[in-house]
């Protein structure tokens, strides 16, 4: 663990943390925005409650350790979007250490991250996922990414969208945006159902060039496109009308997330197999859902 060292954990916590309070603005500032429009003008704009969290387990004679925030805005705007940090620290079981890269050799570990899923009131608006995060065994990497779900794809949306992700994957290295859009799209799939979860956007894990402060100016950049690009798209339709067939199309499209979250995402069963805060792994599951 020597070349990742206290310092870098330090300053990625508290990016990571500013990234996790810029993000909670920016979606309480769209709330106001809306407050005196149709049909959001039923009760007063959403405002993030924060519940912290502590993670004490004993395993093995070691203690795990650490914790981290869930923040929880149920809206007008925004249905459901929850904003989560996270730095936890401990022993990996002993089933999982083999699943983690350099955690065979020494199963200690550190992690920290920010972690983005909003589900949209309207179902003009695209719901969203965004998470970055570093995390450190005998080896240390990023990860993370971005990507959208719309109910009916607006291309216009789906292009600045990608284009946003492009610039910050262009600032890192030729070729970054191609590779981690694949990945994406290979990553956010549903097998069972043979189709994409949405529209896509990038992914990459395991991110370790050699060049700790690359990797990591990468991950600020990707934290900071999703933030200026989100925002606009919600402007663009939050205030357009929508029919009860517009709304059931939108709770089948959720439960398609539903399933990809609870049987393939990475970051749910890394929450659940390290201890961590079980309502803050599963906030990306929307609050209401259906099937057909």
């Amino acid at each position: 663990m020597e070349r990742f060292t206290a310092e870098h954990k330090r300053r990625a916590a508290i990016w990571f943390k500013r990234l996790r309070d810029d993000i909670c603005a920016a979606l309480e500032a769209l709330e106001d925005e809306f407050a005196d429009a149709p049909p959001y003008d039923t009760a007063p704009p959403g405002r993030f409650e924060r519940t912290r969290w502590a993670r004490e387990i004993e395993e093995g004679g070691r203690a795990h350790g650490g914790g981290g925030v869930m923040g929880l805005l149920r809206g007008q705007v925004f249905e459901k979007a929850g904003v989560n940090v996270s730095l936890v620290h401990g022993t990996f079981s002993e089933e999982f250490r083999q699943r983690m890269p350099g955690a065979a050799e020494d199963p200690r570990f550190w992690a920290s991250g920010v972690s983005v899923v909003i589900h949209p009131r309207s179902p003009k608006v695209p719901a969203v996922h965004m998470n970055t995060r570093m995390i450190v065994t005998t080896r240390g990497w990023f990860g993370g990414g971005a990507d959208m779900t719309p109910v009916v794809e607006v291309p216009a949306d789906t292009a600045d969208f990608h284009a946003a992700l492009a610039t910050a994957c262009d600032g890192y290295r030729a070729g970054a945006y191609a590779d981690y859009k694949k990945w994406c799209d290979e990553y956010f799939f549903l097998p069972h159902r043979g189709e994409t979860r949405g529209v896509g956007g990038i992914f990459y894990d395991t991110l370790d060039s050699g060049d700790w402060e690359r990797d990591f100016a990468f991950t600020q950049a990707v934290g900071r496109a999703f933030l200026g690009i989100y925002p606009e798209i919600v402007r663009r339709h939050a205030a357009e009308p929508w029919s009860e067939e517009d709304r059931r199309r939108q709770l089948v499209k959720r439960g398609r997330y539903v399933e990809f979250n609870l049987l393939y995402d990475r970051g749910t069963l890394f929450g659940l197999k390290t201890g961590g805060n079980v309502e803050a792994i599963l906030m990306s599951l929307p609050p209401m859902t259906a099937w057909p």
